[in-house]
């Protein structure tokens, strides 16, 4: 079996055996066996699941991180690979990127006494409900790190293509979740109560202004209500209305500014209603800040292995590998995965001819990056 047949043959098993976040118990296994198989020994960090292993000697060290959790969709690609765990699927190409990252620690390897210091590999779970990168760095998994990598397949890009951008890429992700409490009343006498639906629609429409007109419109910024739940019968109003959403921006000072915003908003019409509106928010990851000599150095790389490569455009999803940047130096990278299906589709299939010339950059990145640290 070739190099890249058998990364392949890695992600089809791992694409087959998917499991939540926090629950990557048998992946954590497989990984281990595989990298063990190589002559690659995981090292003894306390972790509940995931991995983080090292190769090549010396003080010099460069980090290279791929996410391993899989999300409860119920798969409808149709590969005769599909998962075998009804309602978990890799939805998001995390089986991708950990066959990616699993080839880089195996070339790396193969290279190991040529190395100018040494490689970490971080495997990590739970990138999907935020978790798992803090979870890393509160084991000492970035400890003498000078910088760090990682990657996303982009199905929106060619197998081929490669981008990135130094400074701001990925946003960073809040939820919030407003419950609404009126006077419920029978339907029929609705001048008896306190409507909560009513001031619950016209709260959802009044939320769509925040970014159109207290937003700079330079600035990037999405303010969602996603979810609303209010009722349980045809003929009675209901007490309370909860209303769920999430904001996305690329500043701080935007992010708070909207945050101060939607809670005058919510102020004023609790006022103007007689009614109670109370918020919470979540925090989620941070906005990804990546660096821009690492940036730059990712994509010049990526032009020597043959990437045709790109200026990246804003991303408004998550990613948690922005809490790594946050402790250290770094660049996250998009790798093109030509999916007809978007991330986090029941039908997302990427393109597998991403895996091996993906894995040699990954791991040519990690040597090079070792010799300008």
């Amino acid at each position: 079996m070739s190099f890249g047949e058998q990364l392949i043959a890695w992600r089809r098993e791992l694409h087959q055996n998917p499991e939540l976040s926090g629950q990557e118990v048998e992946t954590t296994a497989r990984l281990r066996q595989w990298l063990t198989r190589a002559g690659i020994t995981p090292l003894p960090y306390e972790l509940s699941t995931g991995l983080v292993a090292e190769i090549g000697t010396g003080k010099k060290l460069i980090a290279l991180r791929a996410d391993i959790d899989a999300l409860p969709i119920e798969e409808r690609s149709g590969v005769p690979f599909s998962s075998q765990r009804a309602g978990v699927m890799h939805a998001c190409g995390h089986d991708i990127h950990t066959s990616v990252i699993l080839g880089a620690a195996l070339k790396l390897k193969e290279r190991e006494d040529a190395l100018n210091g040494r490689v970490r590999i971080l495997f990590q779970p739970a990138e999907e409900n935020f978790g798992g990168a803090k979870s890393m760095v509160r084991a000492g998994a970035l400890h003498d790190v000078s910088a760090i990598f990682g990657m996303h397949n982009e199905p929106g890009l060619p197998v081929g293509e490669f981008a990135t951008r130094g400074g701001p890429f990925y946003a960073n992700v809040d939820r919030f979740v407003i419950r609404i409490t009126g006077k419920g009343a029978h339907a029929a006498r609705p001048h008896e109560g306190n409507d909560a639906i009513v001031l619950a629609s016209q709260l959802v429409t009044a939320l769509q202004s925040v970014a159109s007109r207290n937003v700079n419109t330079l600035d990037s910024v999405v303010l969602s209500v996603t979810r609303i739940a209010g009722g349980n019968t045809w003929n009675v109003l209901p007490e309370s209305v909860e209303l769920e959403g999430t904001l996305r921006t690329h500043r701080t000072e935007v992010q708070q500014n909207v945050k101060a915003r939607v809670g005058e908003i919510a102020a004023g019409f609790a006022s103007a209603f007689s009614a109670q509106i109370d918020i919470t928010w979540y925090a989620g990851p941070t906005a990804l800040v990546n660096d821009e000599r690492w940036a730059e150095f990712a994509t010049s790389v990526a032009r020597e292995a043959g990437y045709e490569t790109r200026h990246a455009e804003l991303h408004m999803g998550g990613e948690d590998f922005a809490v790594y940047l946050q402790n250290i130096p770094g660049a996250f990278v998009s790798i093109g995965s030509a999916s007809p299906f978007g991330l986090h589709h029941p039908a997302f299939n990427p393109d597998e001819a991403l895996i091996e010339p993906a894995a040699r950059y990954f791991a040519q990145l990690a040597e090079k990056a070792l010799q300008h640290v």
